[in-house]
Formats: structure tokens, C-alpha cells, sequence
């Protein structure tokens, strides 16, 4: 499988919470749709602080979802899965890249997700990020949100 879809989803505010609450609004829709999501954050600590907020970001909706790799036998049937590090094969549908950089395998995901905030260290981030997914051959789309 190879990245059809490549969308920067772009948040005026600047602060971490926005931004994962942002990625919480993307995996319940590809959760909701079906799909199989993987998410991958800056560091066990954003792992966790999202792991978290999937919980209660919303009283009306459900996401099923795990840590990579803990419990790895139960995570694998889980429709999201999140890691600082490398996911498994089962969650190729998309990809919400949390990182700085572009992750490594990316182009075996069906759909990748990134989200840039309004602060100036992490649009110039995404930009770097947007070249290189364009000099690979792709045409990311942006999304104001």
C-alpha cells in the first residue's frame, strides 16, 4: 500500500492541548469510519497525555484505543494504536503523525494526518515537513480548522 492522501490539518492556536485535542477529532473519525489509525507522537510523554485525552475528550463518543506496544497481543484487534516508536502492520489505513519529523515508513499508509499549530517554530516544521512529502511525490492538501 502506498500514501494516496497526504492532509495538513492547520490550527490558529498554539498550544499543545488544541493540537491533541485536534488529533483526538481525527482518530474518532477514522475510528467511526471503520478505519484502522495509528498515531504517532514526539515521546512517551505525549503518549501518554493523548493516551489520556482519548479517554475524555468528549462524553458522547467512544475510541477504542492502546499504547504500542504494551499488551501487544490485545493491541494488534485495537482499531487505534499509539507510539513514539514504530507501529505494526496492522494500522495502515492512517497515519496522525504527531512527530517533528517525517515518520519513517510513511508512504505504507493509505492516509497521513499532519497537524500544525499557529506558532512559528511549528510552521516552519510543517513546511519542511510538506517539501518533503512533495519532493517524494505527493500533493499534500491543507485544511484550515
Amino acid at each position: 500500500m502506498t500514501t494516496a492522501q497526504v492532509d495538513f490539518y492547520l490550527i490558529g492556536a498554539s498550544d499543545k492541548r488544541s493540537r491533541l485535542l485536534a488529533a483526538c477529532r481525527l482518530v474518532e473519525k477514522g475510528f467511526d469510519q471503520g478505519l484502522r489509525v495509528a498515531v504517532r507522537t514526539s515521546g512517551p510523554a505525549e503518549t501518554a497525555e493523548l493516551d489520556e485525552l482519548l479517554w475524555t475528550f468528549s462524553d458522547r463518543s467512544f475510541v477504542p484505543h492502546a499504547v504500542w506496544p504494551a499488551g501487544a497481543e490485545v493491541a494488534v484487534e485495537t482499531p487505534v494504536l499509539i507510539s513514539s516508536g514504530e507501529l505494526p502492520e496492522s494500522h495502515r489505513d492512517v497515519l496522525v503523525n504527531l512527530g517533528a519529523e517525517v515518520p519513517s515508513g510513511f508512504d505504507r499508509y493509505a492516509r497521513l494526518c499532519e497537524i500544525v499549530t499557529g506558532d512559528e517554530a511549528a510552521k516552519a516544521a510543517g513546511r519542511a515537513r510538506w517539501r518533503r512529502y512533495r519532493d517524494a511525490g505527493f500533493a499534500p492538501q491543507s485544511h484550515p480548522i
